[in-house]
């Protein structure tokens, strides 16, 4: 796949399967995915009123952290609570106190489309979380050579849907550099304008790309991966180096 070129958006729901396959013979990637989503979960504001939505939730696995979590994907499958699409959602007006990307925001073409319908729904003060590919220099290598996903980092953002955009219609998009141009890189700041940037973290995950994702092979067992999470306290001094995912908190200007 190459950055910009558009794919069926059917492919989101035969990922969604194939990774269900992967998810289930691999017990250290739950529980890498079971630390990203606690960190998560410390970043949500409870003290706002309102709904804690999931989009493009995948397998729904954040539930096992986040019990009242609503559970969304462009598809309907069982094992989620409903069907959304992030540029024309169905909750109300300042309904949602959280509104949480895990892997998402990659694939928005239209993120400041998606940003206008996320400020919509979201309720004064209320938060988007997201959680997203850091392209650090080692980022970019192994997100480069083991990803079929492109990075795009050169690729131009284009912010707003063209006239008639209807969200029904929105193609498979990936540019896994996105977050990092638009939250960590701070590209187009103004483009946030409306937003309170509270957080934008590079983490590095060694740990994580030793589970070889929902594709790879594992490399090691248990006691490898004790290493590799000590390797990541060493280097979370050096993002720009080996940064490999990135948490952002946005919040909603009252």
């Amino acid at each position: 796949m190459n950055a910009g070129e558009p794919l069926p958006v059917v492919q989101h729901d035969v990922e969604i399967h194939s990774n269900r396959q992967a998810w289930e013979r691999k017990p250290l990637l739950k529980a890498v995915y079971r630390k990203f989503h606690e960190l998560i979960a410390s970043r949500l504001d409870r003290s706002v009123k309102g709904q804690i939505v999931e989009l493009g939730s995948g397998m729904g696995s954040i539930k096992e952290v986040i019990p009242d979590c609503i559970t969304t994907d462009l598809f309907p499958n069982p094992w989620l609570d409903r069907q959304e699409n992030a540029y024309r959602l169905k909750f109300a007006d300042g309904s949602v106190s959280n509104l949480i990307l895990f892997d998402v925001w990659h694939h928005l073409r239209y993120p400041g489309t998606a940003l206008l319908e996320f400020q919509r729904v979201l309720a004064p003060g209320g938060r988007v979380i997201i959680f997203d590919p850091a392209i650090s220099w080692t980022g970019r290598l192994v997100y480069g050579l083991f990803h079929h996903e492109p990075i795009g980092m050169d690729l131009e953002v284009t912010w707003d849907a063209p006239p008639g955009f209807k969200p029904e219609d929105a193609d498979y998009f990936a540019a896994q550099g996105s977050a990092t141009r638009i939250f960590w890189r701070r590209e187009d700041p103004m483009r946030l304008a409306a937003w309170d940037l509270r957080e934008a973290t590079p983490l590095p995950s060694f740990e994580y790309f030793a589970t070889g994702g929902f594709s790879g092979p594992q490399l090691g067992g248990p006691a490898v991966f004790a290493l590799w999470r000590g390797l990541d306290h060493i280097l979370a001094p050096f993002p720009r180096l080996f940064a490999a995912r990135l948490l952002v908190v946005l919040r909603k200007t009252p």
